[in-house]
C-alpha cells in the first residue's frame, strides 16, 4: 500500500493513451491517488528493458505500458517491490462476451446493408429494365451480394464445414447449402444473362434472419455467461501481505493458510479467511444475490470476491487459490451454462434427423419439379425454397433459450443451477423433504448444562474432527472454558453415527445415543469405561423456514422432515413450522432409504440437505438442493445450490422451473406447427427462396422472443 503523498496538492489532468493502445499492456492500480503515485508508477516502470513509455491515466487509475516483449507479470512486480499493487485489465473477462456479441452485430448490419442495396437493383429489374441494363444490374448485385454474404454467413460456413469434417450433419449444414445454391445459381444466371430472376436477395435475406436469429439466441445465453464472467473476474490478484511491521504487496496466488493480510475499504478480498482485527460491512451480493451489507468483526467469516464496505480489517487467511468459495463457485458456473433437459435431447435429436431429411426433401423437389415441368431452374428455384424453409433453427433454439435465460436469472437471484437436467426433473416435483440442523435451523448449535471438564475436553477432541454444528458447539464450549484438549491415534469419521478414536490402548466415541448403547438426545459421549455422558444442545430455526414451508404447501405440495436427531427435538421444529410429517433418528441409509420408498410410490421428492449424512439423499431424490453453507459432499451432490442461503427462495425455484419447462414446450409446438405449415407450401413451389428465407427466420425470431420473456 502506498502512504498519502505530500505532493498531492491540486487536481491533476488526465493524460491521454498513446495512439498506438493496441500493442499496450494496460494495468490497474487500485491504490494510486495523487501525482507522487503518478511519478513514482511511471519512475519504477520506465526503468524496465524494453520498456519505452508509461504513461498513467490518474482518473481511471490505469497505466498504459508501451514497448517491446513485456510481459504484464514483470511489470506487476516491479510496481509491488515499489509499494503499488496492479492487476492487468483481461478485457477477455468481460469483454470476450460483449466481442462476440458485436461480431454477430456486424455481420447482421453487413447482410442488412446489401440485402437492401440489391432488393434496390431488383426492383429496377422487375420495373422493366431489361438485356443489357437487366444484365449489368445483377452483376452489381453479385459484385454486392458475393462478399457480404462470405463475410456475414461465415458462422453458419464454420459450423457446417467442422461438422461435416467430423462425419455428421447439423442444422448449419442445409443452411450453407441453401445459401451457397442462392449465390451460386444466382451468379451463373448473371454470367449467362439467362431470362430468369437473381436470388442474390434471397441469400442476403436468409443470411440476415438467420443472424437476428442468432443473435437473439446468444442474447439469452449472455445472462449465464456473463455470470460466470462476472465469477471470474471477482478474483482479485495481489495482497497486501502483514509480516510483523511490515506491510508487502504480493500475488495472491502465493497466499496460504495461517498467513495475515490487510484490507481497507473499497478492497475485494482475495481469500477466504477469518477476521482477527477491525469491524467493517461487508458487500456479499456477487455471491449470495443478497444485497444488504453483512456486518462482520473479529472471528466473523469472509471469503474471496467480498468487498470491505467501510472500515479496516485483518484477515487470517483460510483458503486461498484454487481452494476458494470463489473458485469453486465459478467452477460450477460453468457447469451451469451447459444445463440440458429431456426436451433439450429431443430438440437435439429432432434436429439431427432434420437435416438429412431435408436434404431428402430439397432433392425430392428438384427431382418432381424437374420432371413435372422441364425447367430446371424453376426445379431449383424450388428446391432452395424447401432447403431454407424447413431448417430446424427455431426447433434447435426452443429449449437451449429457455434453459440459459432460467438458469441466468435463477443465478442472479442467489440460486445456482448446476445440474444439466435439473429444470425440468424442479418442474416435476411434488413433494419436499427437510433435513433439520443446518438446513431448517441455522446450524449453530448451543451446548447446554455444565458437563465435567474432563469429559468436555474428551468430546471437544473428537468433535473437532467433524464439521457437525453439535460438534462445533462442543468445541466451541471447551475453548470458552480454556480445556486442554487430550491426544487420540486413529481418528476416524462415521458418516451419520459420530467419531471414534484411540486414547491410551482404549476406544472411545463421541455421536449418536443409540449408538453408544445411551437413551436421550443430543451426543453421547463413550470414554471407554464408564457410562456414556450426554450433551444437550439447543439451536435457532431459520428466520425465513417458516415462510419457505408455507410458500411450499400454497403451492399444493407436501413438505417432511428427515433427522438424524432425536424425536423430542425433531417434534419441536416441525411445531414451529407446520410440518405434518416428520421422520427422526434416521442414519443416511435410512434417508436413503425413505426417499427410495417415496420414487417407488410414484412420487417426486426434492431433498433440501446440507450435511455429510444427506449426500445420499440427495444424490437419490428426483431432485436436490443444498445451502452454500452445505459441506462439500452436499453441495456436489445437489443439483442446486442456495447461494443466499434463504430457504424461501425454493418456491420460486420451484416455480420458475415449471414455468421454463412450458415455455420449452410451447417453443418446441411453435417449431412443430410452422413446419407443418412451411413444408407443404414450399413442396407445392408456392414460396419463392426470399420469402423462404423471410418464413423460417420469422419462426426463428418468434421462438426467440419467447423464450426471453419473463418466466414468472
Amino acid at each position: 500500500m502506498t502512504a498519502a503523498c505530500p505532493a498531492c496538492a491540486g487536481a491533476m489532468p488526465d493524460i491521454a493513451p498513446p495512439p498506438d493502445a493496441a500493442a499496450d499492456i494496460v494495468l490497474h492500480l487500485p491504490d494510486i491517488h495523487c501525482a507522487a503515485c503518478i511519478a513514482s508508477v511511471e519512475t519504477a516502470l520506465s526503468g524496465l528493458p524494453g520498456v519505452r513509455e508509461a504513461r498513467v491515466n490518474l482518473s481511471r487509475r490505469q497505466v498504459r505500458v508501451a514497448g517491446a516483449g513485456l510481459a504484464p507479470s514483470t511489470l506487476i512486480d516491479r510496481l509491488a517491490a515499489a509499494g503499488h499493487r496492479a492487476q492487468e485489465l483481461d478485457t477477455g473477462l468481460l469483454a470476450g462476451q460483449g466481442a462476440e456479441m458485436r461480431g454477430l452485430l456486424m455481420r447482421t448490419g453487413v447482410a442488412g446493408f446489401a440485402m437492401m442495396n440489391v432488393m434496390l437493383l431488383s426492383v429496377a429489374v422487375w420495373s422493366g429494365a431489361a438485356d443489357e441494363t437487366e444484365r449489368l444490374f445483377h452483376l452489381i448485385s453479385a459484385a454486392i451480394a458475393l462478399p457480404a454474404v462470405a463475410f456475414s454467413a461465415r458462422p453458419f460456413f464454420a459450423s457446417a464445414l467442422g461438422a461435416l469434417r467430423g462425419g455428421r450433419l447439423n442444422m448449419d449444414v442445409p443452411i450453407s447449402l441453401a445459401i451457397l445454391l442462392a449465390a451460386l445459381v444466382s451468379l451463373i444466371g448473371a454470367l449467362q444473362g439467362a431470362d430468369r430472376a437473381s436470388w442474390f436477395d434471397a441469400a442476403l435475406a436468409l443470411t440476415f434472419f438467420l443472424l437476428i436469429g442468432r443473435t437473439l439466441d446468444h442474447a439469452g445465453r449472455s445472462a449465464a455467461r456473463s455470470a460466470a464472467a462476472e465469477l471470474a473476474a471477482l478474483a482479485v490478484p495481489q495482497a497486501v501481505l502483514l509480516q510483523g511491521d511490515t506491510r508487502r504487496v504480493v500475488r495472491a496466488e502465493t497466499l496460504k493458510p495461517g498467513d495475515t493480510i490487510a484490507l481497507v475499504a473499497g478492497d475485494r478480498l482475495p481469500a477466504d479467511g477469518i477476521v482477527t482485527e477491525g469491524q467493517s460491512d461487508i458487500d456479499r451480493s456477487a455471491l449470495t444475490g443478497e444485497s444488504a451489507p453483512f456486518a462482520v468483526a473479529p472471528g466473523g467469516e469472509v471469503a474471496a470476491g467480498e468487498i470491505n464496505l467501510s472500515g479496516p480489517l485483518t484477515v487470517r487467511v483460510v483458503r486461498a487459490g484454487r481452494d476458494t468459495a470463489l473458485s469453486r463457485l465459478a467452477d460450477l458456473v460453468a457447469v451451469a451454462e451447459t444445463q440440458r433437459t429431456r426436451f433439450a435431447s429431443l430438440a437435439d435429436r429432432a434436429a439431427r434427423a432434420y437435416a438429412p431429411l431435408v436434404h431428402l426433401l430439397g432433392a425430392a423437389a428438384f427431382a418432381g419439379w424437374w420432371a413435372a415441368t422441364g425447367d430446371v431452374w424453376r426445379a431449383v428455384d424450388v428446391a432452395i425454397a424447401v432447403l431454407v424453409i424447413t431448417c430446424p433453427c427455431a426447433l434447435g433454439l426452443a429449449v437451449p433459450a429457455v434453459s440459459v435465460v432460467a438458469t441466468g436469472r435463477l443465478f442472479r437471484r442467489g440460486l445456482l443451477v448446476k445440474s444439466r437436467t435439473a429444470m425440468e426433473r424442479l418442474a416435476q416435483v411434488d413433494s419436499v423433504a427437510f433435513d433439520k440442523t443446518g438446513t431448517l435451523t441455522t446450524g449453530q448449535a448451543r451446548l447446554t448444562g455444565t458437563p465435567p471438564d474432563a469429559a468436555l475436553a474428551l468430546a471437544a477432541a473428537l468433535a473437532r474432527r467433524s464439521a457437525h454444528p453439535y460438534s462445533r458447539a462442543i468445541v466451541a464450549a471447551a475453548g470458552a472454558r480454556g480445556l486442554v484438549l487430550p491426544a487420540l491415534d486413529a481418528v476416524a469419521e462415521r458418516p451419520g453415527l459420530g467419531i471414534e478414536a484411540r486414547r491410551d490402548g482404549r476406544t472411545v466415541r463421541l455421536g449418536r445415543p443409540a449408538w453408544l448403547g445411551a437413551a436421550g438426545e443430543g451426543v453421547a459421549l463413550d470414554a471407554g469405561g464408564d457410562a456414556p455422558t450426554l450433551f444437550a444442545f439447543s439451536e435457532d430455526i431459520r428466520p425465513d423456514a417458516a415462510e419457505a414451508v408455507a410458500a411450499l404447501k400454497a403451492q399444493g405440495l407436501s413438505v417432511a422432515l428427515l433427522s438424524g436427531d432425536g424425536a423430542a427435538a425433531c417434534a419441536r421444529v416441525a411445531a414451529a413450522l407446520c410440518i405434518d410429517e416428520v421422520q427422526s433418528a434416521m442414519t443416511p441409509e435410512g434417508k436413503a432409504d425413505w426417499i427410495r420408498a417415496q420414487g417407488a410410490q410414484g412420487r417426486r421428492v426434492l431433498m433440501a440437505g446440507d450435511g455429510l449424512n444427506d449426500a445420499g439423499a440427495l444424490s437419490l431424490a428426483h431432485a436436490s438442493v443444498a445451502p452454500a453453507s452445505a459441506l462439500d459432499a452436499a453441495r456436489s451432490a445437489a443439483d442446486v445450490v442456495i447461494l443466499s442461503g434463504r430457504l424461501a427462495q425454493i418456491p420460486e425455484l420451484l416455480s420458475v422451473s415449471r414455468h421454463g419447462v412450458g415455455r420449452m414446450r410451447q417453443n418446441i409446438l411453435l417449431s412443430v406447427a410452422y413446419n407443418l405449415v412451411a413444408v407443404p407450401v414450399a413442396l407445392a413451389g408456392l414460396a419463392t427462396p426470399f420469402l423462404a428465407a423471410l418464413a423460417m427466420s420469422l419462426s426463428s425470431v418468434t421462438v426467440s422472443l419467447n423464450s426471453l420473456r419473463s418466466l414468472k
